[in-house]
C-alpha cells in the first residue's frame, strides 16, 4: 500500500487529536522557558525534550510513515497558537525532531517499532539539543558541575519524555485508537 493511501482521514485525526493535546504541553514548555533561562538555565533542554512526545505516540500509536512529522507539524501550530512568539522556534523544532524521528523510523523501513527504535531517536535529538542549546545556555560562564549536569539533562530529558510518550501510546493503542484498517 502506498503512504499517500495510509494517510486515511482516521490516520490524519488521529494525528490531528495527539497534535493539539501535545501543541498545548509544548506551549506550556514555551511559556516557562524564558524563566527557565533566567533562573536555572541548566534544565532549558529537559523542558525542551517535551517536544519529542507528538511524534513518539503518533508512531507508537498508528505506526506508519509520515505521522511523525505531521503530528509534529500540528503541534506546532497548535502551540503557535496559544504562544505566538515562538512560532519559529515550534515549526523549526517540529521539522526537526519530526525528521529525526521519521529517519530513524525510515532506516529500520518502518517495521521495527520496538522501545528501543524510539530510544535512538531520543538519544540523537538529546544530542542535538545539548550541542545547540548550549550555546544559548552560555556553557563557559557556568560551575563545571553545572555544565556537565545541564548536557546530562538535556540528553535525558528527551529520553525521559520518550518514555511518557511511549506509555502514552501504548495505552492509547491498547484502546484500539490507531487501529487502521488493513494493518497490523
Amino acid at each position: 500500500m502506498a503512504a499517500a493511501s495510509r494517510l486515511s482521514t482516521r490516520v490524519l485525526l488521529v494525528c490531528a487529536a495527539i497534535g493539539v493535546a501535545t501543541g498545548l504541553l509544548g506551549a506550556v514548555a514555551g511559556w516557562v522557558t524564558p524563566a527557565v533561562i533566567a533562573g536555572i538555565p541548566v534544565i532549558y533542554g529537559f523542558v525542551l525534550g517535551v517536544h519529542v512526545i507528538p511524534g513518539i505516540i503518533s508512531q507508537e500509536v498508528l505506526r506508519l510513515p509520515l505521522v511523525a512529522l505531521i503530528t509534529h507539524v500540528l503541534a506546532a501550530l497548535v502551540s503557535s497558537a496559544v504562544a505566538p512568539q515562538f512560532a519559529l522556534s515550534f515549526l523549526g523544532t517540529a521539522l526537526l525532531f519530526g525528521g529525526i524521528q521519521e529517519g530513524v523510523a525510515a532506516l529500520t523501513r518502518y517495521r521495527v517499532w520496538r522501545s528501543w527504535r524510539f530510544f535512538i531517536s531520543a538519544l540523537i535529538i538529546g544530542a542535538v539539543i545539548a550541542v545547540a542549546v548550549g550555546f544559548i545556555a552560555h556553557l563557559s560562564t557556568m560551575a563545571p558541575w553545572a555544565g556537565v549536569a545541564y548536557l546530562v539533562l538535556a540528553v535525558l530529558g528527551p529520553v525521559a519524555w520518550t518514555a511518557v510518550a511511549l506509555a502514552i501510546g501504548a495505552a492509547l493503542r491498547r484502546t484500539g485508537v490507531g487501529r487502521v484498517p488493513g494493518h497490523r
